[in-house]
């Protein structure tokens, strides 16, 4: 549970921004999130990163290091056990003197709901009974708790977290509390920033029809009201059926689809199946932005990213 945090200016007016004494061993699950709190840490000191870049975070084996990591840690932010199931088990294990922070439930935290078919649609109870046992099939792989667990690519969520990071950090770290707290509240300014930007980017294309590999992108659709038409999966942990791929070629061409977008870690013959026949773009997105270096600059670039290959593609 997230403290209650001091107005950023009166932190900063109390504290100011000298550093002193020895930055608290921090630890994050994924680069987004690393970067977030590398921002809020610049100039005290570095995070480690659990996930290494192009891994990915629903199933990975821990390197030693990246154990080590978790066992010196003071504090560890990470998304939940939505996304990372097996990190449970090693924070509780092994980050046994680690303060530790689930950002999915921080206070202020926007979270959505899972979308529960391939056309964001509500399910039709009178499918055919082969379309209504694919369906089953995909819901059996894939378990999840209440909400969508890729709240990262929300950059209104990203300013939220700032916050709680400068929270957690200066509880640990009380002398550097002036440091975080300013940290955040730049930060905080140059996501508006970003803000403004993608919404520049995309307002050409604005009504623009896309669709995603797998449904990972309703956070950044709600933040800049852009909604996709669809996934070509559900899940990036099971391959579609014949019947969902059936569902995405009838709505690429009947309702006149622009771009279908892909991920760097997926199949790209699925991609092909589903674009046999039918005229709409395709490009190549990463929410994790596992192309990027680790740090402070990746959110913003990856999020910029995003956004400007969506309006590329269409």
């Amino acid at each position: 549970m997230s403290r209650k945090l001091l107005p950023l200016s009166l932190a900063g007016a109390m504290l100011g921004g000298a550093a002193f004494g020895e930055a608290p061993r921090v630890a994050a699950d994924i680069a987004p999130v690393h970067s977030l709190v590398a921002r809020v840490m610049e100039g005290i000191g570095t995070p480690d990163l659990i996930v290494q870049p192009g891994a990915s975070p629903h199933e990975y084996a821990l390197r030693p290091s990246e154990a080590a990591a978790l066992q010196e840690a003071d504090l560890v932010f990470w998304i939940s056990e939505d996304l990372t199931p097996w990190l449970e088990e090693a924070i509780e294990t092994v980050a046994t003197q680690a303060k530790v922070t689930e950002l999915i439930n921080a206070d202020g935290t926007v979270r959505l709901a899972f979308r529960e078919d391939a056309l964001f649609e509500a399910h039709d109870h009178e499918q055919d009974d082969q379309e209504g046992e694919e369906h089953a099939d995909d819901h059996a792989n894939h378990d999840h708790g209440d909400h969508d667990a890729h709240a990262w690519l929300s950059p209104k969520n990203a300013a939220t977290w700032l916050n709680v990071i400068a929270g957690q950090l200066s509880a640990a770290d009380p002398e550097n509390a002036g440091v975080y707290f300013a940290n955040a509240a730049t930060a905080r300014a140059e996501i508006e920033a970003l803000n403004a930007e993608v919404s520049a980017l995309l307002e050409p294309v604005r009504g623009g029809r896309f669709i995603v590999f797998h449904d990972a992108y309703q956070y950044f659709e709600a933040d800049f009201d852009f909604p996709a038409s669809g996934a070509i999966s559900i899940s990036d942990a099971t391959d579609p059926g014949p019947a969902r791929i059936a569902e995405i070629q009838t709505r690429i061409a009947e309702e006149g689809i622009d771009c279908v977008l892909t991920e760097p870690q997926f199949n790209p013959g699925l991609v092909a199946t589903v674009l046999d026949g039918v005229s709409a773009g395709t490009a190549v997105i990463d929410p994790l932005g596992s192309d990027l270096e680790p740090g402070p600059a990746l959110y913003p670039q990856m999020i910029r990213n995003l956004a400007s290959t969506l309006a590329n593609c269409l």
